[in-house]
């Protein structure tokens, strides 16, 4: 079933003992704003959350209408080459591909071929519409999402209906770094230098606690284009509900989400701002150094709601 609704949404969700998303440039530091000291999140690192979590709780053997494959596949998804993605949706399609654009595929190169002298041929416009409807109807993260599908053999570009910004977290948060040991060595040259002692030395770091908040946002409009709908929707708040408790690991500590606030508009074109919408929700520290969400507390203004706009609470 189609969208006919707007959405705007703010997230709640906390980590303890743990680095939400570490920075790689960075030697893997929790992510900071650097004037202010706030903890910062991505955007991509949210979406991974959701996508794992579909992958992981989704029947992978419900089919796409009229596609015949798998309705929740993911696009981005770990040792992914995507290139091969455009190409199944061809196959799938009985498309003509360019034969040089399928090498290239297979390949995974990133050059701009020629032949006969002139450019090769990225695919007539209507091969690339079908082609991009198809990955839309197989792949949740593109039709949820969007994507850039015109590397290689071409299926389009897709701009999805569901956005996020990066989350922040209420207050500024202290980045600690640890030494740990791990009580072996990876090979024997090592075990030599040590003279049996067998230990490897690590850094690991952690935010003691922070509770961070993100935005979010849901078009009807772009929903209609790729696909998106009310199932997939639903699927979407039960992703942001639980995607951390499948998400267990050492280095992420605890991780929950705390609260999903969803504004609800009667029309698709929406019955007031959304920056309006989120100054309802407001967090507050209630102890000098917070080291729990109960050290927090959440107001949630309901009074004089605009016409047309209904808060639902999903968490």
């Amino acid at each position: 079933m189609n969208l006919t609704n707007r959405y705007d949404f703010v997230l709640l969700f906390d980590v303890k003992d743990g680095n939400p998303n570490g920075d790689p440039d960075a030697g893997n530091l929790p992510r900071l704003d650097a004037e202010t000291g706030h903890g910062l999140m991505t955007d991509v690192a949210l979406k991974r959350k959701v996508r794992n979590f579909v992958a992981l709780t989704q029947d992978q053997t419900e089919k796409a209408p009229e596609a015949g494959e798998k309705r929740f596949e993911i696009y981005v998804r770990e040792k992914a080459i995507l290139n091969l993605q455009h190409q199944r949706a061809y196959s799938a399609l009985k498309l003509d591909a360019p034969a040089d654009e399928v090498a290239e595929a297979a390949e995974g190169e990133d050059k701009k071929a020629k032949k006969g002298g002139k450019e090769k041929r990225k695919g007539s416009a209507s091969d690339v519409d079908l082609a991009r409807k198809w990955m839309c109807q197989n792949f949740f993260d593109v039709r949820t999402f969007g994507a850039v599908m015109s590397t290689g053999t071409n299926a389009g570009q897709v701009r999805g209906p569901v956005q996020l910004t990066f989350a922040r977290s209420i207050d500024p948060i202290v980045a600690l770094e640890h030494s740990i040991t791990r009580m072996a060595v990876a090979t024997e040259a090592e075990a030599e230098k040590q003279q049996g002692d067998n230990r490897t030395m690590g850094r690991k770091h952690t935010v003691p606690y922070g509770l961070y908040v993100a935005h979010g946002f849901v078009s009807s409009f772009l929903a209609k284009q790729t696909g998106f709908g009310e199932d997939d929707l639903e699927i979407l708040w039960q992703a942001l509900g639980n995607m951390f408790e499948h998400d267990r690991s050492a280095a992420r500590g605890e991780m929950s989400t705390r609260g999903l606030y969803v504004f609800k508009h009667d029309s698709e074109l929406g019955n007031a701002h959304a920056h309006k919408l989120f100054e309802r929700i407001k967090v507050k520290k209630t102890a000098d150094v917070p080291r729990s969400f109960s050290d927090y507390g959440v107001e949630v203004d309901e009074s004089d709601m605009p016409a047309g706009v209904t808060l639902l609470r999903k968490v």
